[in-house]
């Protein structure tokens, strides 16, 4: 059965995408623990990050690294990076800009109108 990413990535359930090319996909995280925290993903449904094909490892880590300066120039805040591996079973990165304000396991109430804004300004 497909993850819930690859249904994101077929366009079976909407999201926010911000960046997408032949390896990875990119969207906003619709629980976010800071305004603009994105899912960085490779299309191969993998669960474990370090067994993906060095391939689509390295394509995956570019895109972290791409998305990241973009956010931070575009956002003005440092990027945390995240890999977590346990809350859905294909392969993703967490970037969440951060400041002083930022804690583990916060949840920011986030409206749709807020979310359009943050995608339209981090979209590659």
């Amino acid at each position: 059965m497909a993850s819930i990413f690859t249904k994101i990535i077929q366009g079976e359930i909407p999201c926010y995408k911000i960046y997408e090319d032949d390896k990875t996909f990119a969207f906003l995280d619709i629980h976010p623990e800071t305004p603009g925290h994105t899912l960085v993903i490779p299309k191969k449904e993998v669960d474990k990050i370090y067994d993906l094909p060095d391939a689509d490892y390295q394509a995956l880590m570019a895109t972290v690294k791409k998305l990241s300066k973009h956010m931070e120039k575009v956002l003005g805040k440092r990027t945390l990076w995240k890999v977590v591996g346990t809350d859905v079973p294909h392969a993703h990165v967490h970037l969440e800009p951060f400041d002083e304000t930022w804690f583990h396991g916060r949840e920011i109430e986030t409206t749709p109108e807020e979310f359009e804004v943050l995608r339209a300004k981090l979209a590659l």
